[in-house]
Parts: structure tokens; C-alpha cells; sequence
């Protein structure tokens, strides 16, 4: 009996004390969780009693489907984190603009414009101009307008400024995204807009409701012709680059008919061209005052004249001394 008792109390005073290491255990995990860092050694064993006390917690509070949930949340998270980095719908590739402005010195332009033609079309792309030029007799220069592809357009680009003597480079790229999907988007809106329309008018009853919506298609479907031809531009723009390539031929004079480096010869024919110049221009101011001049002539004459017969006359009249009989002094 007595041992029965002794039992029960022995047992009593062990759960007391597995409850007061139980609280104790709590305030110092709490006290470590305020300062943690302090004490490094003391704090590793903290940490796993914590970490098993954390593990006894879990098991009791957690059934296994709970677990079974809590393990596919993080999959759940996965596949949503998955379908927003999905692309979304009629998301497409970067749509460019690029031009290029290119000036080359070439042997021949002629060679150097029929190379560049073959190079452009085994590229797919296309001569939208085409302009050739003689400038003297024995010097030409050709001017292109080229349409390449956009996967050519670096091939293509390489080989036309290798074909010479690069004199001149100047690249455009214009990123245009935002332009074609806003047009996109635009022309699904108005098909729709314009397909509304149309059923109501297969509804109408009425001839004034008839002509109201009849005005109305007649609008939305030129702003819809319209959005389609901005489409049509960048596609076009965007799917074919633009190289603008200019040849001419080493020592060409320029368009203007001067050298860049005048000599003797040019300094001969410079001043040639000046005394011609001033001939022609005396020669203009001549003739300008030639009617003039031959007026005031014709006046001087007649005024000479006049004069002459007037003294003749005066001479004429005047009496002589001798007739009067003065005598002569």
C-alpha cells in the first residue's frame, strides 16, 4: 500500500517537474528568440531543442491530410508562378524600323550597282529606285534605294559596304512594338464594331432606322480601311529594312563641276571664266547706254552744226570797213 503511494507521488512530483522544464524551456526559447546572437554556444543547443519542439508541434497538430495540402500548396504556387510568366496571347516578337544611308567609292558604279541589285534579290528583297548619272566622260555615280529582309539585313549590309571604299555609315533602328499591337488591337475592335452593325441592320425594321446605320457602317468601315492600311505600312516597314546606297568612282568630279583640290588648269579656266564674265558684262552695260549715247551724239552734232551756220551766217552779214569808208584802224 505504502509503496502504491509512494509510487503515485514519485510519479506526481515527475510530471511537476517535466512541467516546470517544460516552462523554463519556454522563457528561454523566448529570451533566445528576443537575443539571438549573444551566445553562440548556448544558443546552438536552444536551437535544436527548439527545432524539436517545433517537429513535436507539427506532428501533433497536423493530421496527414493537412500535411498532404500543405504539400501541394507550394505546387499550386509553382503552376501559378508557371501561368503568369506564360507569354500572353498575340504577344509577337519586337517589330523594328531600320534604315541605312550608305556611300561607297567603287571602280565602276555601273559593276558595282548590277552587284548589289543580285545581291539584294538572292536576298529576297528588292531595288525600289534606281538612278545612274554620268558626270563627265568618264565618271558615273549611281544612286539605289534597296529593300532587304530582315534576316538578310545584316548579310546583305556587310556586303555592300566590303563591294568599295566606305566614305560614309549612318544606321536607324525604331522600335515600333507598341504601334502594332495598339493598331492590332484597334482593327479586332472595329471589325467587331462593324459587325454589330451590320446585324442590327439585318434587324431594322424602319427606313430612317435603316439609313441611320447604313451612315454609320459607311464610317466605321473607312476607319477600318484606314487602321488596315497602317497595318499594311508597318508591316511592310517592319519586314523589309531600307538601305539607301550611293556610288561613285575615285577622282569624280563633283556634281558642281569643281575638284576638291583646284591646279593650274583650273586656275586658267577660273580666270578665263572671269575675263569672259567681265566682257559680257561691259558688253551688257554698252549696249544698255548705247541709246543714249546715240542721242547725245545726234544732239551734239545738230548743236554743232547749228552753231557752224550760225557763224557763217553772222559773217556773211557783218559790213566790211573799206565799203563805209572808215578808215582801217
Amino acid at each position: 500500500m505504502n509503496s502504491d503511494i509512494d509510487a503515485r507521488f514519485h510519479h506526481r512530483r515527475s510530471r511537476l517537474r517535466a512541467a516546470l522544464a517544460a516552462g523554463a524551456l519556454g522563457a528561454v526559447l523566448l529570451v533566445g528568440g528576443c537575443g539571438a546572437g549573444d551566445a553562440s554556444d548556448a544558443g546552438g543547443g536552444s536551437n535544436d531543442l527548439k527545432a524539436s519542439a517545433e517537429k513535436g508541434l507539427v506532428d501533433e497538430q497536423y493530421a496527414p491530410g493537412d500535411s498532404a495540402a500543405s504539400a501541394a500548396a507550394p505546387e499550386a504556387a509553382k503552376s501559378g508562378e508557371r501561368q503568369n510568366k506564360a507569354p500572353k496571347p498575340g504577344a509577337a516578337g519586337t517589330h523594328v524600323i531600320r534604315t541605312t544611308e550608305l556611300s561607297v567609292e567603287v571602280r565602276s558604279a555601273p559593276k558595282a550597282a548590277a552587284s548589289a541589285r543580285s545581291t539584294v534579290e538572292a536576298s529576297g528583297g528588292l531595288v525600289a529606285t534606281e538612278t545612274t548619272e554620268r558626270i563627265d566622260d568618264e565618271h558615273e555615280t549611281s544612286h539605289l534605294v534597296l529593300r532587304v529582309p530582315q534576316d538578310s539585313y545584316q548579310e546583305v549590309l556587310r556586303k555592300l559596304t566590303g563591294s568599295g571604299k566606305l566614305l560614309s555609315r549612318s544606321s536607324n533602328a525604331k522600335d515600333v512594338t507598341d504601334q502594332v499591337v495598339d493598331v492590332e488591337s484597334r482593327i479586332a475592335t472595329q471589325r467587331a464594331s462593324v459587325t454589330r452593325v451590320r446585324e442590327l441592320m439585318d434587324k431594322a425594321e424602319k427606313l430612317t432606322d435603316v439609313v441611320t446605320l447604313e451612315g454609320e457602317l459607311s464610317s466605321r468601315q473607312a476607319d477600318l480601311e484606314s487602321l488596315l492600311a497602317q497595318q499594311a505600312s508597318l508591316k511592310d516597314r517592319t519586314s523589309l529594312a531600307t538601305i539607301t546606297l550611293d556610288l561613285t568612282e575615285p577622282d569624280a568630279p563633283r556634281k558642281d563641276g569643281m575638284n576638291d583640290d583646284p591646279g593650274f588648269l583650273d586656275a586658267l579656266g577660273g580666270g578665263w571664266d572671269a575675263f569672259v564674265t567681265m566682257f559680257r558684262w561691259i558688253a551688257v552695260a554698252i549696249g544698255a547706254t548705247a541709246p543714249f549715247l546715240a542721242t547725245a551724239a545726234l544732239v551734239l552734232v545738230v548743236w554743232r552744226v547749228l552753231r557752224a551756220r550760225r557763224a557763217a551766217r553772222t559773217a556773211v552779214a557783218a559790213p566790211r570797213p573799206e565799203a563805209e569808208g572808215t578808215p582801217a584802224p
